[in-house]
């Protein structure tokens, strides 16, 4: 009494439990009508449940999810460790800060603006044509002092200070690599 095929039609695959003719006495023939026996069994199968869906250029049938689980070709990859920062961060207890991107939104204008650069927010008030005069200032020096040059100057001196800290940054690093 033969045993029904088993099948799996999400992975395409029909298994045959019957046993194939002692070792010796197989055949290339023998192979063939198994072989040839599933592939029909599993077109049968493929044809009379799952959904057939027609067009005009083309059929279309849909497969059901599959039953089998396949193994993976390669491993499971291993964790990354972590690196030194990431350590200190979770000791700490520092969280990555959330980047907001180069673009804040100017009241003023009622429009998205660059943080800094062409035509930056950290540039308001050098360029304009009207501005407020401190009168503190102006009668402790005694000459009226140019605001949008104090602004940029300002501007730049902050810049020029940055530079210095990430210089001194760069030369502490390579203090500490050579020191390793």
């Amino acid at each position: 009494m033969p045993i029904p095929y088993v099948f799996d039609l999400g992975n395409l695959v029909c298994v045959d439990a019957n046993p194939l003719p002692a070792s010796n006495h197989i055949s290339e023939a023998d192979i063939t009508a198994a072989a040839r026996d599933c592939a029909q069994g599993l077109l049968n199968q493929l044809l009379s449940t799952c959904p057939i869906v027609r067009t005009d250029d083309s059929v279309t049938l849909t497969l059901p999810a599959g039953e089998t689980r396949l193994p993976r070709e390669k491993p499971v990859p291993a964790d990354k460790p972590m690196t030194k920062w990431q350590e200190f961060a979770k000791k700490k207890g520092i969280k990555a800060k959330q980047r907001d991107g180069n673009l804040t939104y100017d009241e003023e204008k009622g429009e998205w603006v660059p943080k800094w650069g062409y035509k930056g927010k950290n540039k308001d008030g050098e360029k304009d044509w009207l501005v407020e005069v401190d009168v503190k200032k102006e009668k402790k020096t005694g000459e009226p002092g140019d605001v949008r040059k104090e602004k940029r100057e300002e501007r730049r001196e902050r810049i020029q200070r940055q530079e210095r800290k990430e210089r001194n940054n760069t030369k502490k690093q390579a203090a500490r690599r050579a020191n390793k």
